[in-house]
C-alpha cells in the first residue's frame, strides 16, 4: 500500500518541479522582454533588429549565476559579444540580481559548413538554376547563400511602382538584367531603409534568369558573405570557396554597408569583383549610403564599388506614395478603400515605402477580421504608432508663411477682415492646409486667423475641397504647397 501511495506523491512532486521550472522560464522571458524594449529605444530600430532581436534565451544556472544567450551564427555571436556584452550584462544584473554572468554563444543546433553535403550542387548548397527548374532548394544550414530559385517571387519589375524619385535606379536595374552587355558594371543602388533597393535586386535576378535560363545567380547579404568566408577559412576550404563564388554569372549583394572589419573578407570580395568584371559578369550592390560614406571599408574596395553607376533612390514623394497604395489595392478587391483614406496614408506615412505598405496591410487586415468598413477614423485609431512616428509637426504659422509667399500676399492678410478675392482665397487655402496638416480643431484654427468663428473655417475647408475636384489650377496650387510644407 505504501508503494502504491508513493506513486501519486512522486508524480505530484515532478509536476510541482515542472511548474516551478515553467514559472522561472516565464519570469526570464518577461525580464528579457523588458530589457529588449529598453535596448530597442537606446540602440534604434536598425541596430536592434540586426543584432539584438535574433537573441534567444538559453538556460540559467542558479549555482554559478550564469545566463546563456544564443545567436544563430558565429559571426553574429562574436559581434554581439564584442559590442553589446557589457550592456547586456548590466541590464540583466539590474533586472535580476542573481544573474552574475552573461554568456553569449552560438545556438547549439547550428550546423557547420563541413556537415553539409555539397554533392550535385553549386557549392553553396543550391543546385544551379537550370539543373532543377521549379524546385525551391534550401540554404546551407541556417545561413547559407540564397540561389536564384530563392528569390522572392513577388519582387519583380512589374510589381515595382516608379516615380521621379526612383526612375533612374529602376531603368538602370532593368538595363542590367537585359540580354545585351550593360554599359556599366557594377551597379550600386543607394537608398535609405524601405525605399525599394532590395526589391530591385530581386527583380534583376528574376529578369536576368528569364533572359538567361541557364545562368547561375548569387544573391546574399554582405553579412552572410562574411559568415561563409570565415567558415570556409576555418574549414580550409578557401580554394573551393573562391572557385564556386567566381562561377556565378550575376552577383547580387545586399546591405554592403555591413562589409566592415575582416580585412581578409574585404580583400576576397575585391578579388572576386575583379575576376567577375574581367570575364564580363554582372555585379549589383545595394546599401543605405554612398560608397564613399561606408565605414571601415578599404579604399581599393570603395573604388571598385563606385567605378560603375551609383543610382540613388530618393524618398518617395507624395505622388509616388499615392501610386504605390493604389497599386496595392488590386490585391484586396472587392474590398473598398475610400479615396480620403488613401490620401491620408500617403500624406502621413512618409518615412519609407515599407511602412506605408505595412500600414495599408494592417488597416485592411483589421477591417476584414472585425467586419468593419475601412474609414479615415479607423485608420487614425488603428495606425497610431506608425502615424505618430511619421508625422512632422507643421505649425499653422509655418502654413500661413508658406501660403503668403506662394500667393505673394502680406502675412497680415491672414488675420485681416478684408474680403477682396486676392486675399480671401489664400486665407481659405491656408485654413484648409491647417486642417489637413495639423491636429488643430476648427475653433483653434479660427483663432489663428484673426479670431474667426469655427463655421468660417469649416466653410473654407469644404470650399477648397470642392474647388480641388473642379479646378485643376487650384488642385495644382494645393499640391505644390503640400510638397513645400512636407519636404
Amino acid at each position: 500500500m505504501r508503494e502504491h501511495a508513493g506513486v501519486p506523491a512522486a508524480k505530484g512532486e515532478i509536476q510541482q518541479v515542472r511548474q516551478i521550472e515553467e514559472q522561472e522560464a516565464m519570469d526570464l522571458a518577461a525580464d528579457w522582454a523588458d530589457i529588449s524594449q529598453g535596448l530597442r529605444k537606446d540602440l534604434g530600430h536598425q541596430l536592434y533588429t540586426q543584432w539584438i532581436k535574433p537573441i534567444q534565451l538559453g538556460s540559467f544556472c542558479k549555482e554559478t549565476g550564469t545566463l546563456d544567450l544564443f545567436l544563430p551564427t558565429e559571426f553574429s555571436a562574436n559581434w554581439v559579444q564584442d559590442r553589446f556584452h557589457d550592456r547586456l550584462s548590466l541590464a540583466w544584473k539590474i533586472a535580476r540580481g542573481e544573474v552574475r554572468h552573461v554568456r553569449i554563444q552560438v545556438h547549439p543546433g547550428r550546423r557547420k559548413l563541413s556537415d553539409i553535403d555539397l554533392r550535385g550542387q553549386d557549392g553553396f548548397g543550391h543546385r544551379a538554376a537550370n539543373d532543377s527548374p521549379g524546385l525551391a532548394m534550401g540554404s546551407i544550414g541556417e545561413h547559407g547563400f540564397t540561389s536564384s530559385v530563392g528569390l522572392d517571387p513577388s519582387l519583380t519589375f512589374a510589381a515595382f511602382v516608379t516615380g521621379t524619385t526612383n526612375v533612374l535606379a529602376f531603368n538602370a536595374a532593368e538595363r542590367m538584367a537585359k540580354t545585351e552587355t550593360p554599359q556599366f558594371s557594377p551597379l550600386y543602388l543607394k537608398a535609405a531603409t524601405g525605399q525599394g533597393k532590395t526589391h530591385l535586386l530581386h527583380a534583376i535576378g528574376h529578369s536576368y534568369l528569364q533572359a538567361h535560363p541557364r545562368a547561375r545567380i548569387f544573391y546574399c547579404s554582405a553579412e552572410r558573405f562574411m559568415i561563409e568566408f570565415v567558415q570556409a577559412l576555418r574549414s580550409n576550404e578557401m580554394m573551393e570557396f573562391k572557385t564556386r563564388l567566381r562561377g556565378f554569372d550575376l552577383l547580387l549583394v545586399d546591405d554592403i554597408q555591413f562589409i566592415i572589419g575582416k580585412a581578409s573578407a574585404q580583400e576576397e570580395l575585391l578579388y572576386t569583383i575583379d575576376a567577375l568584371l574581367a570575364e564580363g559578369k554582372r555585379l549589383v550592390f545595394a546599401a543605405d549610403r554612398a560608397p564613399q560614406a561606408l565605414d571601415g571599408v578599404e579604399p581599393r574596395l570603395l573604388s571598385r564599388l563606385s567605378m560603375g553607376l551609383v543610382a540613388d533612390i530618393q524618398p518617395a514623394d507624395i505622388e509616388l506614395r499615392r501610386s504605390i497604395l493604389e497599386s496595392k489595392l488590386t490585391r484586396f478587391a472587392p474590398l473598398s478603400v475610400p479615396g480620403d483614406v488613401i490620401e491620408f496614408l500617403a500624406r502621413t506615412i512618409n518615412r519609407n515605402v515599407r511602412e506605408l505598405v505595412g500600414g495599408l496591410n494592417k488597416l485592411i487586415a483589421y477591417a476584414q477580421l472585425t467586419g468593419q468598413e475601412v474609414s479615415l477614423q479607423l485608420a487614425e485609431e488603428q495606425l497610431t504608432d506608425i502615424l505618430s512616428a511619421n508625422r512632422r509637426r507643421i505649425t499653422i504659422d509655418e502654413i500661413q508663411r508658406t501660403v503668403c509667399q506662394f500667393y505673394r500676399v502680406d502675412r497680415s492678410e491672414m488675420s485681416s477682415k478684408r474680403r477682396a478675392r486676392a486675399v480671401v482665397r489664400p486665407r481659405q487655402v491656408a485654413m484648409y492646409l491647417a486642417k489637413v496638416l495639423t491636429p488643430r480643431s476648427y475653433p483653434e484654427i479660427g483663432r489663428k486667423f484673426g479670431g474667426r468663428d469655427h463655421s468660417t473655417v469649416i466653410h473654407a475647408v469644404r470650399l477648397i475641397e470642392d474647388l480641388r475636384k473642379r479646378d485643376a489650377d487650384m488642385d495644382g496650387d494645393v499640391r505644390s504647397l503640400l510638397r513645400q510644407l512636407e519636404s
